[in-house]
């Protein structure tokens, strides 16, 4: 009887596997040997396209990265379109292909966890990026500071609420992230612990707050064309969590005309539109994340991993609670920096953007685009 490739018997076999043997269980060593011509291939899978860094800056900038730390790695880059089963199979493809190692921004944090677990049974290492994956092992994870990012959000948003009173308190609408996801979780409490002491006393009252599936702005824009219907546009400020989702919301209150209006607070990545928004007025502020710095730090992990087989442990700043791992992913955790309309310009000085970039369409009318445009 013809026997099945190994990357077959792998997924055959997996289903009667008890959780304990996904740690050590193989299918000879080919998932982790690299390409054929014997040099090693990485497998960066990003997860959407609606999160426009991941696409614009992150990928590229691990590509660049991985160049300078291991020029004879391939690094081959795949995108899920917002589709966690085609992630999946991506990584079952990467697995058969030969992949050497894997650099996972997962697409959704529990389904991923069965991604995890196939990469386990092959040796091939995973090196989690950005967004946490549950249920199966990792070797470590580099990630922005989430907890960090959800405190300059809630600051934001207290230093413009303040005004309220508990006769008259401010109405905003909260919009999360991807509901389950670390990063959500540890921005929520970020955010809370600034907004929930107004709530409390009564000087902020939230109308409405929901979770974005998938982090989808259209997604966003609809949740918050729904709380307009429900408080008759009565809303002070809209709270959110990454700038894909402040631009659904500020659609939604364009609709409305209450773009500049309303405030949008608590944007994350530093998109151009954000940047765009930022100098019009109509979202407050976005939380920086050095893209360059996560990927180089994300390129130098997986050097490790493919050299030694493990992460340093001077390299580990804390962990990641995944539901599986004891006492949870090893974490590289590293800074953020808030910025707002009159520190734009650090993006431009970090090679981010351009001001030719930046200062397109209406943005170009802005006084800051005047000053940097000549």
């Amino acid at each position: 009887m013809r026997r099945l490739p190994c990357s077959r018997r792998i997924a055959v076999r997996l289903a009667a596997l008890p959780a304990a043997a996904l740690l050590v269980a193989a299918c000879g060593s080919s998932g982790g040997s690299g390409s054929s011509s014997g040099g090693k291939t990485v497998y960066m899978l990003l997860p959407n396209t609606t999160t426009v860094r991941f696409t614009t800056q992150d990928g590229p900038d691990f590509k660049a990265a991985m160049k300078k730390a291991m020029p004879d790695a391939k690094v081959v880059i795949q995108n899920a379109e917002n589709d966690p089963q085609k992630q999946v199979q991506q990584v079952e493809t990467a697995i058969s292909g030969g992949a050497s190692a894997i650099v996972l921004v997962a697409a959704d944090p529990y389904i991923a966890g069965g991604a995890l677990q196939k990469a386990s049974v092959a040796k091939v290492p995973v090196l989690l990026y950005d967004h946490d994956a549950r249920g199966g092992p990792a070797a470590a994870q580099v990630v922005f500071n989430s907890l960090s990012v959800g405190q300059n959000q809630g600051q934001d948003a207290a230093k413009l609420l303040a005004g309220g009173t508990t006769a008259k308190p401010k109405v905003i609408a909260r919009i999360y992230g991807n509901q389950g996801d670390y990063g959500t979780t540890q921005y929520k409490k970020g955010q809370d612990q600034y907004i929930q002491p107004l709530v409390k006393a009564g000087k902020v009252k939230v109308a409405c707050e929901t979770y974005t599936p998938n982090w989808d702005p259209a997604k966003a824009q609809s949740e918050m064309e729904q709380c307009l219907t429900k408080t008759g546009n009565k809303i002070d400020a809209v709270v959110v969590m990454n700038d894909g989702t402040a631009g659904g919301a500020i659609a939604a209150l364009k609709a409305q005309s209450l773009t500049g209006k309303v405030p949008v607070i608590g944007g994350q990545d530093a998109d151009l539109q954000a940047v765009q928004y930022i100098l019009l007025g109509y979202q407050y502020s976005t939380v920086y994340k050095p893209f360059k710095l996560q990927a180089s730090k994300a390129a130098e992990l997986t050097v490790q991993l493919l050299k030694n087989g493990k992460i340093a442990k001077s390299d580990i700043s804390g962990y990641v609670d995944n539901g599986f791992m004891k006492p949870g992913v090893p974490a590289v955790f590293l800074p953020v920096q808030d910025l707002h309309a009159d520190t734009v310009s650090t993006l431009v000085k970090d090679g981010v953007w351009t001001w030719k970039q930046i200062c397109t369409g209406a943005t170009a009318a802005t006084d800051t685009c005047k000053k940097e445009m000549g």
